[in-house]
């Protein structure tokens, strides 16, 4: 039966419609227009075409800082994953305390990451650390986890897994939650051991949650920001310094606001095209 107010469903999504159209939608625009010209914030934008593009695309710093970026989610991307993947399994097998124990990795997700990038700066500093005073007691140390390139982006993986595995560890276990143990049952019928059970009853059955999973935590980590900010400043010798850093310090800092707004579009651009590959990946079915 067809409500007689059509209307209302309308009426409740239009308050959350309009945050977005003003807060997201139209600054969107608003960037795309300016990538077209240049301008510095405070006086009137000059149209200058795709000459923002050309120079983007002819600096070394700018290649430069992608594959750096690249090489880091790529790193990131299989490690957050199957920790969360294992998470979520070891948490759906009725092991006693395991609502606590979701409770402890989820708690990382709700601490901001400014906060936690800041918490561990002060946990991983060379002196006066933490973890170097407790390798200190085992006579190890002390290492430049922040004062260190390979160190400081080694530390920056770790605490990213650190602060975003319980999320993505949710979403599998609600995806595990799904799956029917008719379909165990089935395969400890035909003989399956618990190994041949995962591979292949669990991992088919979340090709989707996995593909859904892979691209939150590439669009989250392409456009890390504030945790690396706050826990090595882009340093040492720009070693962290990823391209949403690169992009707000053209913008903001060198008063460039056209040529910021260009790299945030070629960053669309480019979580897009992965975005689309990745879903043509998984109708084939070789996630």
């Amino acid at each position: 039966m067809k409500s007689e107010k059509p209307w209302i469903p309308y009426a409740f999504l239009l308050p959350n419609a309009l945050i977005f159209g003003i807060f997201v939608g139209l600054p969107a625009i608003y960037g795309v227009a300016y990538s077209f010209t240049e301008w510095n914030g405070l006086s009137n934008a000059t149209f200058i075409g795709i000459e923002n593009f050309r120079t983007i695309l002819t600096n070394s710093e700018f290649w430069t800082m992608l594959y750096r970026t690249l090489i880091y989610v790529v790193i990131v991307v299989p490690l957050t994953v199957v920790c969360a993947l294992g998470l979520a399994w070891l948490l759906t097998r009725g092991l006693k305390g395991s609502n606590v124990f979701r409770a402890v990795f989820f708690l990382p997700v709700m601490i901001s990451f400014i906060v936690a990038g800041l918490i561990w700066n002060w946990i991983l500093q060379t002196d006066t650390g933490l973890i170097n005073y407790l390798l200190s007691l085992i006579d190890v140390g002390p290492v430049e986890w922040l004062s260190n390139p390979i160190f400081a982006n080694i530390s920056v993986i770790l605490v990213t897994i650190w602060s975003r595995v319980g999320f993505f560890m949710l979403i599998f276990i609600a995806g595990l939650q799904n799956i029917s143990p008719t379909l165990y049952e089935a395969a400890e019928i035909d003989g399956a051991n618990t190994w041949e059970k995962f591979k292949n009853v669990t991992i088919p059955m979340l090709r989707p949650i996995t593909l859904l999973v892979i691209i939150l935590c590439f669009i989250e980590f392409f456009k890390t920001f504030a945790l690396v900010v706050s826990l090595t400043g882009g340093g040492p010798i720009n070693a962290t310094r990823y391209y949403v850093q690169y992009t707000y310090d053209t913008a903001f800092g060198m008063g460039e606001f056209g040529l910021g707004s260009a790299l945030s579009l070629i960053l669309f651009v480019i979580m897009a095209i992965i975005t689309l590959i990745q879903w043509k990946i998984s109708d084939g079915g070789r996630i």
